[in-house]
């Protein structure tokens, strides 16, 4: 009977979990093909006649929303290159030289993890316009990046922690220079980690909005930036055309995050076993 409570009580749990995360998500999805009179019906229609006229509105009224996607890509793609690159660089160095230098720069990576985004961007502010970088692609690519390198990069000490150092003196013998090593030996064995590092700055660049809003106009405006005028459109608020752009945006990221699950599984668990 106990263990039988307690798999009824983890189901539960799931089940709960599941309903918070999913039922959201649903909701948009459901509603992008509902007229705005059906979308806050009371009470909600379960059958309705689905329309694709929020789709269609949404391609020719708001042609600004796919290029912020097309932005959006860039800019995600970048600064994924960029934060794993650093990580998996830096990472290398915390696993394989110990010093109370690089012990206490550790502590400085978690330490600076806690900051609220918000309180850099004042200080950022004049030294982007200084370096005439605003509105620009690469401005969004370094930030979102550094903001993901710190805990990149204690994942990927944990990851390749997991590596004997055998195989490094090994090829050292052998005549292998570092970067022999980290290319031949160090990122093929640490790809997952590397993955898992990616599923997170991938899901934070992609749907990021402070930094896009305060530092971007029209060049290098992101799809979330799109949605967000939505709400203030001059003709009033198309909760149709607001949902599908919605769905749009969500689709990409979350067949993503499903086919990497198990990569960011790895990523959350780093460390907790010992293999």
């Amino acid at each position: 009977m106990p263990k039988l409570v307690t798999n009824l009580l983890k189901t539960l749990s799931v089940a709960v979990v599941l309903i918070w995360s999913l039922v959201p998500i649903l909701m948009i999805v459901v509603s992008s093909f509902k007229a705005d009179r059906d979308i806050f019906a009371a009470p909600p229609r379960l059958f309705f006649e689905p329309t694709f006229n929020n789709y269609l509105t949404l391609w020719t009224n708001w042609g600004d929303f796919f290029h912020g996607l097309i932005n959006s890509a860039i800019i995600t793609i970048g600064a994924t290159v960029l934060a794993v690159v650093t990580s998996a660089l830096a990472g290398y160095a915390y696993s394989r030289f110990r010093n109370p230098l690089l012990s206490f720069s550790a502590f400085f990576l978690i330490f600076i993890r806690l900051i609220p985004p918000i309180v850099i961007t004042l200080p950022l502010f004049p030294a982007v316009n200084m370096l005439r970088l605003n509105d620009t692609h690469i401005l969004l690519m370094v930030l979102y990046a550094t903001f993901f390198v710190s805990l990149g990069t204690l994942v990927m000490r944990t990851f390749m922690d997991q590596i004997p150092r055998e195989l490094d003196e090994a090829a050292h013998i052998d005549g292998a220079t570092r970067m022999q090593i980290l290319r031949r030996i160090i990122f093929p064995l640490s790809a997952q980690g590397m993955v898992a590092v990616a599923v997170f700055v991938i899901v934070f660049a992609w749907n990021e909005f402070l930094f896009a809003f305060i530092f971007t106009t029209t060049n290098a405006k992101t799809a979330p930036l799109v949605i967000s005028e939505m709400y203030g459109a001059v003709e009033g608020v198309e909760w149709g055309v607001l949902f599908a752009a919605s769905t749009v945006q969500l689709l990409p990221v979350l067949i993503f995050v499903i086919l990497a699950q198990k990569h960011l599984v790895a990523g959350l668990t780093a460390g907790a076993t010992k293999g």
